[in-house]
C-alpha cells in the first residue's frame, strides 16, 4: 500500500467537495479566481474558516477552487441574466480583498 494519503479517489473527492464550498463562498463575495489566489495563507484560513471548512492544507485545493471560480465567471459571461451569475453578498468582498491604497499624486 503506497503511504501517500493526499492522492487516491477519496482524497480527490473531498478535495473536489472542499474546493467546491471554498468556490461558492469566494463567488458569493464576487472573488475571482486570481484574486482568490493572491490572498495571503492568513487570510486563505479565515476565508476557509467562514466558509464552513477546514482550512486546506494544500494549495491543490485552493488551484481548483480557482479554477472553479474561472469557470462560473465565464458561465456567468454568457448568462447575464440568470440570477446565479450575480453574487449574493458582493458587498462582503471588501472583507477579504483589499483595494490598493490610492497613489498619491
Amino acid at each position: 500500500m503506497d503511504g501517500d494519503f493526499s492522492h487516491g479517489a477519496d482524497a480527490d473527492r473531498r478535495r473536489a467537495e472542499k474546493a467546491t464550498a471554498l468556490a461558492r463562498f469566494a463567488w458569493d463575495r464576487a472573488i475571482g479566481g486570481a484574486e482568490l489566489l493572491a490572498l495571503p495563507d492568513d487570510r486563505l484560513r479565515k476565508l476557509a474558516r467562514a466558509a464552513g471548512v477546514n482550512p486546506p492544507s494544500t494549495r491543490e485545493t485552493w488551484n481548483l477552487a480557482a479554477e472553479l471560480l474561472d469557470r462560473k465567471s465565464e458561465w456567468a459571461g454568457r448568462h447575464p441574466d440568470d440570477p446565479r451569475s450575480v453574487p449574493a453578498h458582493a458587498d462582503e468582498k471588501i472583507m477579504w480583498v483589499k483595494r490598493p491604497p490610492p497613489a498619491w499624486t
